[in-house]
């Protein structure tokens, strides 16, 4: 039975695909900060699949290091890996906006992804054939906009990361995917706004932006595709969404 191991899955795009992964019948390790939230999610799905919740946050090497090397038998043979755990925070102009909040953008979004891959990437390698590492990047990593600054910056990384871990997995049978995702309704606006529901409205009041269900299905899709075929990278952005032109500065 395939495992897949998801962090961040708590809420939005993690919890989505926890959901579709259960109903195409894989085994699930799922991770998150938020205790309640995870057993909640376990009791959910516990009577579909084989389902691990750890309390865990990707920032703390050490931690994620030993959850891995503590992982139960029937769930040490990880297929997938879902590398979903990040926020946005700050999106105020980069002169007005608090040095923690870039380093806690920093610590999750590179840092917490880097841990938990190189924890699980001999179990991965040991896999062999059909492994995917699925990392959620974002638009953000390609296009750049007024408040992204340290948050667009990190998913260039893990734009880049996805590339230049692809190189060194060839040969491992280990496929690499850097999903990245337009315009989502999810808790990034009100985790990024510091619980601010109206501007969260705001954002997506009079359109039609992607829902997590709809980035689960590329994530599970991308995750069973036949074992020959990697997907490098998939923008996903919703219809109603699209590029600005450059903004001129005039007098």
């Amino acid at each position: 039975m395939p495992i897949a191991m998801i962090t961040g899955a708590t809420s939005g795009f993690g919890r989505a695909a926890a959901r579709r992964f259960a109903a195409e019948g894989w085994s699930l390790i799922l991770t998150g900060r938020r205790t309640e939230r995870l057993e909640a999610l376990k009791a959910e799905l516990g009577d579909q699949v084989e389902v691990l919740a750890l309390t865990l946050d990707v920032r703390d090497a050490e931690a994620v290091a030993q959850a891995v090397e503590a992982l139960p038998a029937a769930f040490r043979g990880v297929t997938c890996l879902v590398n979903n755990a990040g926020l946005a925070l700050a999106p105020a102009p980069a002169q007005q906006v608090d040095l923690k909040d870039w380093h806690t953008m920093i610590d999750t979004n590179i840092t917490g992804l880097v841990n938990v891959t190189h924890a699980l990437l001999p179990r991965l390698i040991e896999s062999g054939a059909g492994a995917s590492i699925i990392n959620i990047g974002s638009v953000a990593g390609s296009w750049p906009y007024p408040g992204s600054h340290v948050y667009g910056a990190t998913k260039a990384f893990v734009e880049q990361f996805s590339y230049n871990l692809r190189c060194d997995l060839q040969g491992t049978g280990v496929r690499v995917t850097d999903i990245a995702p337009g315009m989502s309704q999810t808790e990034f606006t009100l985790v990024r706004t510091k619980g601010d529901q109206a501007a969260s409205d705001k954002l997506y009041a009079g359109t039609t932006p992607l829902q997590p269900e709809d980035i689960a299905a590329q994530i599970v899709h991308v995750a069973t595709l036949p074992a020959h075929i990697n997907i490098n990278r998939l923008e996903v952005m919703p219809v109603r969404q699209a590029w600005s032109p450059f903004a001129i500065d005039r007098d």
